[in-house]
Formats: structure tokens, C-alpha cells, sequence
């Protein structure tokens, strides 16, 4: 078969099952109010969770940061691409989201996915154990593929489950005695490492990781805990600090990452830990050496925008998106589609099959509201959903016409069953 024709017959399977993804484009800054292919829509799609990204101050801070630094770095951050902004952003980063942390240092990485990538590639090896729960980010998945450990998978946000795999785990390997660890260390295997990873907030469901009792096993186990706040961090705890802040855990095992895109209204990503691992990431994470460094611009507009989040202005937004939150989410409990246990920005709705997901999203966009259809593989099959996604920016009128037509099209519509 020719090569265009294996293309051709995959991407007509993929229509066939109703998972083509089709890209929207933006004519309009990300706000609730865009236009989208000509289109006017009033937007719960994007993570834009405190409503920053079009900030006149974080424009502003971009501008500034270009006219200083040029409009990129030239380099990675090892061959010259390190500006100040991009230290000074690190040394931001370190005092906010670090108060778990003795000593904490923060990373700076352009995107999440290579943050992740460079956590547990170095961390991690031949011969380490990560255990990495169900319904982890795509990023992770990869990451842990990519570390060459021996990858456990735990049933989602599941301790007891994690608990008793990790210790039939340390009973197998002390069976297995000294001699394998010293045939492993020969072969240069990283022995006896393990790696609990997880998200924060889950961003398919919207519900949240039991890290406390997972900062419990990692101290049992001696294993670091990585976790994924990328739709915590800016959100959760009293001055946004992430869901480790808000949740008060302190450990030098814990790894701390967090993306700029989202609730910062930016971009990149950034890693937070005790500063020899920060150190090791610089050594030895391959998606930090060899990449260049986000435009210094970004950095400088991103530490503008942890300013914002740490103040009063932070404070306001978040008061304000716990409201839409809790709004929206009563809203939901009213119309016959089966929602998930979610008490942050993000609120599923279950829609089943792709088909149906789909022409819900399809009906919602013929009265203004664009609100994205998930579909497999990013969910698992037969849980197809809207994935609604909420804002500071919001206004409680629109979260009320779009309860109005979510319970309309759920009296004509079948909505998936509940489990």
C-alpha cells in the first residue's frame, strides 16, 4: 500500500468513529467574548482560568520585555539564551510556588510537556519504578515511556490501591536480594529509585489527586512525589500558590510543576524542588539542554503576572471564579447530563458517545456558546464530554444562558448514563 494511501485510510477511520479534530481560528484576543472562524461566541474552552491573559498590564509587560530583550533569545538557556528576565522569573517562581521546600529553586521551560519530559527522564532511568496514576496527562504518559523505568500504573486517585502495589514491590525486591542491584548497578541501571506521579487537578475531570496521602507513601518508600499543578497553580490556596500551598505540604521529595499558559495568562512552564534537583535537571533533562530558551519577553511578562496573581487583583479573581464555580456547577446538578464530582474550573459533562458529544457541542454553537467536545484517546472510550471550562472573566449571565441551553438540549438529547 502506498504511504498516502495508510494516511488517507486512518484519517477515514478516524471520521468513521467520529474523533477528527478540526482546529478553530481566533480572530480575537482569549477572552470570554471571541470570534472564531467570523464567528461571535461567548468561549468556555480556553484554561484562561483568572481571566489574564489580555491583561493591559501583562500587554504591556510583553511589550516592555521585547524592547528590552529583543523578540527572542537566540540560544538555549546553556549557549546564551539565559537572560535576566529568565533568572529573575526563576527566582520569582522559587519564592511563590517554593514554601514547601527548604531550599527551593525553581526551572523555567517553554512548554509543560517538556517540563514533564525533563522530570522524569532525569529523575527517573533503567531500573527506577515510576507509578503514575490512570488518568495522568498525555505528558506524563510520554515522559515515563520515555525514562526507560519500569512504569506501574495505579488505579486513578486511588492511595490504598498505590499503597499496597508499592509495598508488594519493595517485599519482591528484597526477596530478589543484593545480588540483582549489584548486576543492575553494573549495567548501569538506576536502582532503587521510585517516582509517584501525578496531577494536581486533572484536567479531563476536573477533581483533584489525594496528595497528602500520596506525600505519605512517598516518605514510606522513600520516593520522590512529582506532581503535575498545571490547572491548580495561580487557582488554588490564598495566594495562588498551587494545590500543594493550599493543601500545606512540606517535603524535600516533592516536584513541583507548573505551566505560565494558563491561570498566569502567559507561557511556559516551570519546575520547583530542592535545589539539588534543580541542579540535576540542568545536568542532565535533554528537553532543557537542547532546546531554545522562550523569548525573554514571555519570561518578563510571566513574572509580571505572578505579581498580579500574589495580590490583591489575584485575591479578587480568584474570589470571583469560586463563585462562578459554584454558580455554574448548581446550574449543571439541574439538567438531565451526568456531571462529575469537580469542585474546580474544570466541570465535565458526560455526554457517551463521540457522536452525541459532538452534537451537543454542535447545538450549543448555534446559540454562541463555543464549548469543545473531548473525545477519545484524551478520555476514555464511551465518556465522550464537554469539557467547560470557567473564568474570573466570565459574567454570571452567560453562565446562566449557557445552564438554560445545557438543560434544554439534555430534554431532547440522550445523556450518557451514569457508571
Amino acid at each position: 500500500m502506498h504511504p498516502f494511501d495508510v494516511l488517507r485510510a486512518g484519517l477515514a477511520d478516524l471520521d468513521a468513529r467520529a474523533l477528527t479534530r478540526r482546529r478553530r481560528v481566533a480572530q480575537t484576543p482569549c477572552t470570554p467574548r471571541m470570534r472564531l472562524d467570523g464567528q461571535r461566541l461567548i468561549a468556555f474552552a480556553s484554561n484562561d482560568y483568572l481571566g489574564l491573559a489580555s491583561h493591559p498590564a501583562l500587554v504591556e509587560a510583553i511589550a516592555e520585555g521585547a524592547r528590552r530583550y529583543g523578540a527572542g533569545s537566540g540560544g538555549s538557556h546553556l549557549l546564551g539564551g539565559h537572560t535576566r528576565a529568565h533568572e529573575q522569573l526563576e527566582a520569582d517562581l522559587a519564592g511563590y510556588a517554593g514554601g514547601f521546600a527548604t531550599h527551593a529553586r525553581a526551572l523555567s521551560f517553554c512548554t509543560g510537556y517538556m517540563a514533564n519530559m525533563a522530570i522524569l527522564t532525569a529523575l527517573g532511568g533503567r531500573g527506577a519504578t515510576i507509578y503514575s496514576d490512570a488518568l495522568n496527562h498525555a505528558s506524563l504518559i510520554d515522559g515515563a515511556r520515555l525514562s526507560r523505568a519500569d512504569v506501574r500504573i495505579y488505579p486513578h486517585a486511588d492511595a490504598g490501591a498505590l499503597g499496597r502495589m508499592m509495598e508488594a514491590d519493595a517485599v519482591a525486591a528484597a526477596q530478589a536480594g543484593t545480588a540483582d542491584a549489584k548486576n543492575a548497578a553494573a549495567a548501569g541501571k538506576t536502582t532503587g529509585v521510585r517516582i509517584i506521579v501525578t496531577d494536581a487537578v486533572f484536567s479531563m475531570d476536573g477533581d483533584i489527586a489525594p496528595l497528602t496521602a500520596l506525600l505519605a507513601l512517598a516518605h514510606r518508600h522513600q520516593a520522590w512525589l512529582v506532581v503535575d499543578d498545571a490547572h491548580g497553580f495561580g487557582v488554588h490556596g490564598d495566594d495562588g500558590a498551587g494545590t500543594v500551598a493550599a493543601l500545606d505540604l512540606r517535603s524535600p521529595l516533592l516536584v513541583y510543576m507548573g505551566t505560565l499558559g494558563k491561570a498566569a495568562g502567559v507561557a511556559g512552564a516551570f519546575v520547583v524542588a530542592e535545589a539539588p534537583v534543580i541542579e540535576w535537571l540542568i545536568q542532565r533533562a535533554r528537553s532543557y539542554i537542547f532546546t531554545t530558551a522562550a523569548a525573554p519577553a514571555l519570561a518578563h511578562a510571566a513574572s509580571a503576572s505572578l505579581a498580579l496573581m500574589r495580590g490583591d487583583e489575584g485575591r479578587m479573581r480568584r474570589a470571583r471564579l469560586r463563585q462562578r464555580i459554584d454558580a455554574m456547577r448548581a446550574m449543571l446538578l439541574r439538567t438531565a447530563w451526568r456531571v462529575l464530582d469537580s469542585t474546580t474550573a474544570v466541570q465535565p459533562v458526560i455526554a457517551g458517545q463521540n457522536e452525541t458529544a459532538l452534537r451537543l457541542a454542535g447545538t450549543l454553537q448555534e446559540q454562541g456558546f463555543w464549548v469543545p467536545a473531548v473525545r477519545p484517546p484524551t478520555v476514555p472510550p464511551g465518556t465522550a464530554r464537554l469539557r467547560l471550562s470557567l473564568s474570573a472573566a466570565h459574567d454570571m449571565a452567560d453562565l446562566e444562558r449557557l445552564g438554560e441551553a445545557l438543560r434544554r438540549a439534555g430534554a431532547v438529547q440522550r445523556p450518557a448514563p451514569a457508571p
